[in-house]
């Protein structure tokens, strides 16, 4: 019997937004390559700033998708912090890897006010800030660490990935959040993190690139492929 598992995609859909429509085609690939029955619900952030858990319920894996910002911080963070004390499996993808590191520091760290530049540019700390060049549409190399899942996903310890943000971690907190458990696991030629995983959870990975922009039905993704595959077991 085909197994169907449930998938809830956080993020205010765009049918135009390419890497929108590129997270549809990757799901789409991932039923055909899996066998899978894959039930992808598209979920607004305002939709979880109150009674997140109740609404979350049953989802069997979370992709926070790209497009930030999203029209509710605290709706995003949300699901983020269920599915990493819950132990679900979780994607998160340019914006959704921006807001990763936001859940981390405010929960984790217990920096109250972490927040992006693109929200609250005079914010106390600025766990997200501009990039010195904007990635949009760029393709630059990632070196991955070598004892790393990310690495095993990969089969090999760089990887050449495509963008579509303006934004990161500020360099300034990654050593912080590195020793705090959230592992930076991929760097670009400057050492800026492009990778960030929690070891321990069953599957917990955010790319500041896009992987559905290179994701194609001869060649899958691997994070991308390595996410569902979670998700079923």
């Amino acid at each position: 019997m085909t197994q169907t598992i449930s998938v809830a995609l956080v993020g205010e859909f765009m049918p135009s937004f390419p890497p929108h429509a590129k997270t549809n085609e990757a799901i789409d690939q991932m039923r055909s390559l899996l066998g899978l029955r894959i039930s992808a619900e598209w979920i607004s952030t305002c939709a979880l700033e109150t009674a997140a858990a109740s609404y979350l319920q049953g989802f069997d894996a979370f992709w926070i998708a790209p497009g930030s910002p999203y029209k509710s911080l605290i709706g995003a963070l949300n699901a983020i912090r269920y599915a990493r004390e819950r132990d679900i499996p979780l994607l998160g993808t340019c914006g959704g890897c921006q807001h990763v590191v936001i859940e981390y520091a405010r929960n984790v760290l217990g920096l109250e006010d972490a927040t992006d530049a693109e929200y609250d540019p005079y914010a106390s700390n600025l766990v997200i800030t501009p990039l010195s060049c904007s990635l949009v549409g760029q393709k630059m190399q990632v070196e991955i660490e070598p004892d790393s899942r990310v690495a095993a996903i990969y089969g090999s310890r760089s990887a050449f990935e495509q963008y579509y943000c303006n934004f990161g971690l500020n360099p300034a907190y990654q050593q912080r959040l590195h020793e705090a458990g959230l592992r930076i696991v991929g760097r670009d030629a400057n050492g800026e993190a492009r990778i960030l995983t929690l070891p321990k959870h069953r599957f917990f990975i955010a790319t500041l690139f896009v992987p559905q922009l290179t994701s194609s039905p001869d060649r899958p993704h691997p994070i991308i492929r390595a996410f569902f595959e979670t998700a079923v077991g």
